[in-house]
């Protein structure tokens, strides 16, 4: 099984590790290639390509600038431990095992507009660089552009190394159009959730993305592997509602608290 999540845009590189365990990206070369094309815009430049404030203009101007091919942990994090968004929230890491942290290298992939795809454990050094960023390249007119197959092809060594063909979509679509699903080796399952509100149940942004960080959490520490498993979630409030799902589309529904 893999399990597929977006990355965050807010970061933490100061708080304590739990594991100094850790990889390295394995799309390095396309990085360092990114790397080089941003590092020639100005910080002006990059604040209107991201449509971001001057104070994270110069801030990330500065990141690549000072970005360089030697991970080590005095300028890079793993991944896991550097996104701090609604997501990453989700996941109580705090009470992770080791064998947790191990279980997710193998099952969890962070797709990443600057990395491609990330295991928990990779390190990464701090960049801003939104998977829908219109960035024209020698490859073409955008990120996905950019990366082509080469993020499929890698999550396909993945799922056929992890023994199952099943790939469970945790990401938002901005993330997940970077991966070709027709060239994909794999069934894809897609949870949804949704909250009630006035009598209608819908997709509310903030407790979705939490949700499918609980979800990442769920399987990993539970060892899910299979779509019984996925149904049998059930973390704050939400329940699997067959009525309204897919053999493709799990739809877990949560009722408003009166």
């Amino acid at each position: 099984m893999l399990v597929l999540l977006s990355p965050a845009k807010s970061l933490d590189y100061d708080s304590d590790l739990p594991t100094k365990k850790h990889t390295k990206p394995r799309l390095l070369d396309d990085s360092e290639e990114l790397v080089e094309q941003l590092r020639q815009m100005s910080a002006n430049q990059l604040g209107s390509l991201m449509s971001i404030s001057q104070k994270l203009s110069e801030l990330n101007a500065e990141r690549y600038m000072k970005w360089e091919r030697d991970f080590t942990h005095a300028n890079s994090r793993q991944a896991l431990f550097a996104f701090t968004g609604d997501v990453y929230q989700g996941m109580d890491l705090e009470n992770w095992s080791g064998e947790d942290f191990s279980e997710a290298q193998k099952k969890v992939r962070i797709l990443s507009g600057l990395y491609g795809v990330l295991r928990p454990l990779d390190l990464m050094q701090a960049y801003r660089l939104e998977m829908g960023t219109k960035l024209e390249n020698a490859r073409g007119k955008n990120l996905y552009a950019f990366w082509g197959s080469k993020i499929t092809d890698l999550l396909n060594k993945d799922l056929k190394s992890s023994g199952s063909e099943l790939v469970v979509n945790l990401a938002s679509n901005e993330y997940f159009s970077s991966v070709k699903k027709k060239e994909l080796n794999g069934c894809l399952i897609t949870p949804a959730f949704k909250d009630e509100k006035n009598g209608k149940y819908k997709v509310i942004s903030f407790y979705a993305k939490k949700a499918r960080g609980m979800m990442a959490d769920y399987i990993v520490r539970k060892g899910i592997e299979d779509v019984a498993g996925l149904r049998r979630f059930k973390s704050a409030g939400y329940l699997f509602d067959e009525a309204s799902s897919t053999d493709t589309e799990l739809v877990f529904l949560r009722a408003e608290q009166k």
